[in-house]
C-alpha cells in the first residue's frame, strides 16, 4: 500500500456515502475521516468475519448515523466502549460506535460501506497484529499487544485531531 494520502482542504467537507450490501442501510458522512487503520484483534475478526477490519475512523459528529431500527447492535467485550452494529437484513457490519469517558465520541466505519473507496485515506497502520490469521506483506507499522495498539490507536487519533 501507498503512503498514506492526506485530506486535503476540498476533502474536509466532502460528504462521503455509506451502503450495506443489501442497501438496507444508507448513511452519509460529513467531514474527512480522521484516519484508516486495519485491526487484526479477534473480536474485529469475528465481527467482520474476516481475517482483519478495514475501518475508517471520524468524530461522531461527522457521520449522520443511519436508523437505529435497521442494525442490530452487540457488545464483544464489557465495558461496552464500542458498540458494533450490523445490518438486520444482510447481516454484514454496517457502523462501531466508540464511547468512552474523556475521550472524543468517535464512529468506526467498515471500508465495504464506502460507495466510493477511491475517495478514502490509506490505512495508515496495523493493530493487534500478534493476533493476525496471516501475515501481510506491506509496508505499514504493525503493533502487537494490547497496549503497543492502543498507543498506535492513540496516537493516529490525536494526529486525525490535530490535523483535522
Amino acid at each position: 500500500m501507498s503512503k498514506n494520502r492526506k485530506p486535503d482542504a476540498s476533502n474536509a467537507t466532502r460528504h462521503l456515502d455509506c451502503r450495506c450490501a443489501c442497501g438496507e442501510i444508507n448513511y452519509m458522512t460529513a467531514r474527512a475521516p480522521l484516519f484508516r487503520l486495519l485491526c487484526h484483534c479477534s473480536i474485529c475478526q469475528q465481527f467482520n468475519d474476516s481475517a482483519f477490519a478495514d475501518v475508517v475512523v471520524f468524530r461522531a459528529a461527522a457521520v449522520q448515523q443511519p436508523d437505529a431500527s435497521k442494525i442490530r447492535f452487540d457488545t464483544y467485550r464489557p465495558p461496552p466502549n464500542v458498540q458494533r452494529g450490523k445490518c438486520t437484513i444482510c447481516e454484514r457490519p454496517a457502523i462501531e460506535v466508540f464511547e468512552a469517558p474523556l475521550a472524543p465520541s468517535l464512529i468506526m466505519i467498515p471500508q465495504p460501506m464506502f460507495v466510493d473507496n477511491a475517495a478514502l485515506p490509506d490505512p495508515v497502520a496495523h493493530i493487534f497484529y500478534e493476533s493476525r490469521v496471516d501475515d501481510i506483506n506491506d509496508a505499514l507499522p504493525k503493533y502487537s499487544g494490547y497496549f503497543r495498539s492502543q498507543l498506535a490507536f492513540g496516537k493516529f487519533l490525536i494526529r486525525g485531531l490535530w490535523q483535522g
